[in-house]
C-alpha cells in the first residue's frame, strides 16, 4: 500500500471518534444539516481543492491553475494555512489536511457541521436547489466542455477565449431570483412551430423587408408590444439584471475573419448556459460569507471551547487556530459574522430578561436603571448548577425534566455514556441553552445594565402581557433560555449578508467593537479615519457585499438608437466604475453581442483648482457627477458626455442596496 495513502487510513481511524460525536453534538444544539463525507487529502490536493472551489472535477481553464499557484504561494509565503474546505451539495463534502493536527481537526469537523446546517437551511441556497446534487452537475460541465475542446472541428483557442468573454460577467446575473435555464424559458414562451423571432431589430432594419413580407412573417402584436413611443423596436421591457442570461437568449458572436456578428453554435451557447448556471450555484456562497462563516465560528467556538471537544491536551493549539482564523488582518468574513452573531444572541436573550424585569410591579422604562439590582439579575439568570456538573449531579436529575434526555440518563446512569469526556449527551436543547446562556458569560455580564432609554421604551410599548410579578425573581424564575439560539436559527434560514448587516448592525455594536470609516482625504493625501457613526459603517460595509462586492450593472436596451447595439447601465451608488476594467469588460461583451456595446454611468469629476482651494482650507473638495457613455464597436473605444437627464435614473438618492425583497426579511 502506498506510504501515503496508509497514512491517510490511519488518521481517518483516528477521526471516525469525533466525526461521529460532532454530528451528534450538533444535533443536539439544534442543527440540522447535510451529511457530511469526510476525505483526508494532503497539502498539494488541498490547494487543488481551493483552486476548484471545493470540488475535484472542474471545467478545463487557465484560471484554475492561476488560483492554485495564487494559493500555493500564499501559503509558501504570507504564513497562510488552509484547514478546510466544504462544499455546498447533498451530502456535502469536507476535505482535511492530513498535516493538520488533532485540535485543528476537530475544530474543522466542528466549523464543518455548522456549514452543512446552514447549506441545507439558508433560503438563499434553496434558491438554486432544495436537495443539490452539485458534484455530478459540475462534472457534467467538465466532460461537455472537454469534449468540445478535443472536437478536430473547433479550435480549442475559441473556447477558451469564449470561456474568458463569459467569466468577466460570471457576477452579472440576478442572484435574488431563482435560476431557470434559458433554454427551457424560451421554448416555454413560443411554440414549436413559432418562428425563432431572436434579433428581430436586425432582420427588420437590415434585411430591408417589405411591408407585406412583415406582415406574412412576423407577428404584428408582438412586433407592437416590442415598440417604445417612437416606433423603435426596444427590448427588454424592463432593466434586466441577468446580463449573461440576455446574452443567452438575444446574443450573437462575432466572427473576426467575416467581421459581423453571426449567431452562436450549438457550443458556444451551452458553454454559455453552463457557465451562466455555475454563476447561479455559487452565487449563495458569495452573497452569505459574513453570515456563513460567523454562523460556522460560533458553533464550532460553542463545542469545542464550551463543550470542551477539544481534549485539555489540545485546547491551547485550538486557541491558536482560533486566533489565526479571527485574527486575519482586513475585512475578516470570520471575525465580523461570529461578532454579529453573538450580538444577534445577546440582544435577544437581554430582551427576554428586560420583558420579565418590566413586568415587575414598580419597574417601568423610565426607572428600569434606578430600580434593577443587576448584580442580583445575574444571580437569577445564571443557570442551575447541576447542568455545569453533570458527572457529579447525575442522581440528582429527575426524568421528567425538559432540560434532560431520559433515555440518556438512564444510559448513562448505568455506565453506557462516557458523560466525562460527553456530558452534553444527558441533556436537551433546552438544558444545552441554560448550560451555555449567553448573558452569564464574564464577557456579557453588563450587557443587560447597558440597555439604552430609547430600547427600553421600545420593548415596554410592544409588550401586551397583562402579566405582573411581585419580585425581580419571581420574574425572572420562568425566562426562556432558548430564545437567542431560536432566533438565531430564525435569522440563519431568511438572511443574507447585506440584509444580516442592514437590521442588526446598531450603534451599540458599532461602539462595542470598535468599527469604524476611513477615507482618503485629498486635503492630506493619506487615509484618516471619518466617522464611527454606525449609518456610516454600515454604508461601507454593505457596499463591499452588495451584488459580491461588484458594480451592479443591469441591460438597459438591446436595440439601443435602433441599431442593434447593446445598452448596458451601471446603477451608481456613490462609487464610481473604474473605466479601464469597464472598457475591458465592454471589449469581452462584444464577442458575446456580436455588435457595438455601450455602458452608462456616473463618474465624479474634480478640478485641480478645487483641490488646491480645498487643501488650503483643510477641507474635502466636493466633486461634480457627470455622465458618461463608453462605447466598445469592435475596432476602438470611445467615451463622451451625457446630460444628466439621460443617467439621473442611475443615480440613487441614498445607497440602493436592491437586495432585500420583502418576501425574504425575517
Amino acid at each position: 500500500m502506498n506510504s501515503d495513502r496508509y497514512e491517510a487510513r490511519r488518521i481517518a481511524e483516528d477521526l471516525e471518534e469525533p466525526v461521529d460525536e460532532a454530528s451528534n453534538l450538533a444535533a443536539k444544539l439544534g442543527l440540522d444539516p447535510y451529511p457530511v463525507n469526510y476525505w483526508i487529502v494532503d497539502y498539494d490536493e488541498m490547494n487543488e481543492l481551493i483552486a476548484y472551489g471545493g470540488f475535484q472535477q472542474r471545467y478545463p481553464h487557465w484560471r484554475w491553475g492561476m488560483q492554485y499557484d495564487q494559493q500555493q504561494k500564499q501559503s509558501q509565503f504570507l504564513g497562510g494555512k488552509a484547514f478546510e474546505i466544504v462544499n455546498n451539495d447533498n451530502p456535502s463534502h469536507a476535505f482535511l489536511q492530513e498535516s493538520n493536527t488533532m485540535a485543528d481537526q476537530k475544530a474543522v469537523i466542528t466549523h464543518v457541521e455548522a456549514h452543512a446546517d446552514f447549506f441545507a437551511n439558508n433560503e438563499w441556497f434553496g434558491m438554486f436547489a432544495d436537495n443539490p446534487d452539485a458534484a455530478a452537475m459540475l462534472a457534467r460541465h467538465s466532460d461537455a466542455i472537454e469534449e468540445y475542446m478535443q472536437d478536430p472541428d473547433i479550435d480549442r483557442a475559441a473556447v477558451e477565449k469564449w470561456i474568458d468573454s463569459i467569466l468577466c460577467l460570471e457576477d452579472n446575473i440576478d442572484q435574488h431570483e431563482p435560476y431557470a435555464p434559458v433554454e427551457t424559458e424560451f421554448r416555454e414562451e413560443r411554440p414549436d412551430d413559432e418562428i425563432d423571432r431572436e434579433d428581430v431589430a436586425e432582420k427588420l432594419d437590415e434585411l430591408d423587408l417589405s411591408e407585406e413580407v412583415r406582415g406574412q412573417v412576423f407577428d404584428e402584436e408582438w412586433l407592437e408590444a416590442q415598440r417604445d413611443d417612437d416606433g423603435e423596436v426596444t427590448f427588454p421591457a424592463d432593466p434586466q439584471k441577468d446580463v449573461l442570461g440576455f446574452l443567452r437568449e438575444h446574443g450573437m458572436a462575432y466572427d473576426t475573419d467575416a467581421g459581423k456578428a453571426v449567431a452562436m453554435t450549438d457550443w458556444q451557447r451551452e458553454i454559455l448556459e453552463i457557465l451562466r448556471r455555475e454563476a447561479y450555484y455559487f452565487a449563495p456562497q458569495k452573497m452569505t460569507k459574513v453570515l456563513n462563516e460567523g454562523w460556522a465560528s460560533y458553533w464550532e467556538s460553542t463545542m469545542m471551547s464550551k463543550e470542551a471537544f477539544a481534549d485539555a491536551d489540545e485546547f491551547v493549539k485550538y486557541a491558536d487556530h482560533m486566533a489565526q482564523v479571527l485574527g486575519s488582518p482586513g475585512l475578516n468574513p470570520y471575525k465580523l459574522g461570529l461578532e454579529l452573531w453573538q450580538y444577534v444572541e445577546n440582544t435577544t436573550n437581554r430582551r427576554e430578561v428586560v420583558e420579565h424585569l418590566l413586568k415587575v410591579d414598580g419597574i417601568t422604562w423610565r426607572n428600569f436603571h434606578d430600580r434593577v439590582d443587576f448584580g442580583a439579575v445575574q444571580d437569577h439568570i445564571a443557570p442551575d448548577p447541576m447542568l455545569s456538573d453533570i458527572p457529579a449531579s447525575l442522581d440528582e436529575f429527575a426524568a421528567d425534566d425538559p432540560r434532560v434526555d431520559a433515555e440518556a440518563l438512564e444510559r448513562a446512569r448505568k455506565g453506557d455514556v462516557d458523560i466525562e469526556t460527553y456530558p452534553w449527551k444527558v441533556l436537551t436543547y433546552e438544558g444545552l441553552a441554560e448550560r451555555h446562556y449567553s448573558l452569564v458569560e464574564p464577557a456579557n455580564r453588563g450587557f443587560v445594565s447597558r440597555i439604552g432609554q430609547e430600547e427600553l421604551e421600545r420593548v415596554s410599548r410592544y409588550m401586551f402581557d397583562t402579566e405582573r410579578f411581585d419580585s425581580v425573581a419571581d420574574a425572572l424564575a420562568d425566562i426562556d433560555y432558548t430564545r437567542g439560539w431560536d432566533r438565531m436559527r430564525e435569522i440563519r434560514e431568511s438572511h443574507n449578508d447585506v440584509t444580516f448587516l442592514d437590521e442588526f448592525l446598531t450603534q451599540e455594536f458599532v461602539d462595542e467593537n470598535d468599527y469604524f470609516t476611513y477615507e482618503y482625504t485629498q486635503s492630506t493625501g493619506d487615509y484618516r479615519v471619518t466617522s464611527t457613526d454606525y449609518e456610516d459603517v454600515k454604508k461601507k460595509l454593505m457596499l463591499q457585499f452588495t451584488n459580491f462586492g461588484k458594480p451592479t450593472v443591469v441591460v438597459e436596451d438591446g436595440n439601443y438608437n435602433n441599431r442593434n447595439e447593446l445598452l448596458l447601465a451601471h446603477r451608481y451608488n456613490g462609487v464610481m466604475l473604474d473605466v479601464e476594467q469597464a472598457t475591458d469588460t465592454l471589449e469581452r461583451v462584444f464577442e458575446l453581442w456580436g455588435r457595438p456595446v455601450n455602458l452608462k454611468t456616473i463618474v465624479k469629476e474634480l478640478d485641480e483648482h478645487d483641490i488646491e482651494v480645498a487643501k488650503r482650507r483643510d477641507q474635502e473638495p466636493e466633486p461634480e457627477e457627470r455622465g458618461k457613455l463608453i462605447r466598445y464597436d469592435g475596432e476602438e473605444v470611445t467615451v463622451r458626455d451625457l446630460d444628466w437627464d439621460e443617467v439621473e435614473h442611475l443615480g440613487a438618492t441614498d445607497v440602493d442596496y436592491d437586495t432585500k425583497p420583502d418576501e425574504w426579511l425575517a
